[in-house]
């Protein structure tokens, strides 16, 4: 069995299709911390924001990762913002490899467009709001990399395939 692999990377990146698939490619369980909060509370990631506005939803997050991070050989999906909180990117770090989706601004504004479950989206321009996000996190996801695999016009088979041969030693 091989170390947890942790995926990070900007909303739109393809971490939750990616993780997914590679969980099954490599027989090891897949958790998304978006997926794993709201099974949790009962209620999804946008009410939790308008009830305990962000700072409620990254303690929520940072509980979900420490947890989840300490189970043996998985594939887990962080959510974008997961990085800014530092104990969350020493456990990601520590506990399993770290591998950076990266994802152009236009291909997350095409990822995105039609997900309403978005809440950092929700304002008046989701391009901008997209810039101020990979202007806050980009340094942070770069510096945490174990491997960065771009995402651009890449479907989830050739994107998963790469880690695949990455994480197996085959390549």
């Amino acid at each position: 069995m091989y170390s947890s692999v942790f995926l990070i990377g900007p909303m739109g990146a393809g971490k939750t299709a990616v993780g997914r698939r590679l969980g099954q490619e490599l027989g090891m369980q897949f958790y998304d911390t978006d997926i794993e909060i709201q099974k949790q509370t009962g209620v999804d990631i946008g009410f939790i924001f308008e009830k305990e506005g962000e700072d409620g939803f990254r303690q929520r997050e940072a509980v979900a990762i420490d947890r989840l991070t300490q189970l043996p050989s998985i594939v887990l999906a962080t959510g974008g913002g997961a990085v800014l909180d530092p104990e969350n990117r020493s456990r990601l770090s520590k506990r399993g490899r770290v591998i950076y989706l990266r994802a152009s601004i236009a291909q997350q504004l095409r990822r995105t467009r039609l997900v309403a479950n978005r809440p950092l989206l929700d304002g008046d321009s989701r391009e901008e709001t997209l810039v101020k996000l990979a202007q806050q996190r980009e340094s942070i996801y770069e510096e945490m990399a174990d491997l960065t695999i771009n995402t651009n016009g890449r479907k989830v088979p050739a994107v998963t395939a790469k880690i695949v041969i990455w994480v197996t030693g085959d390549g």
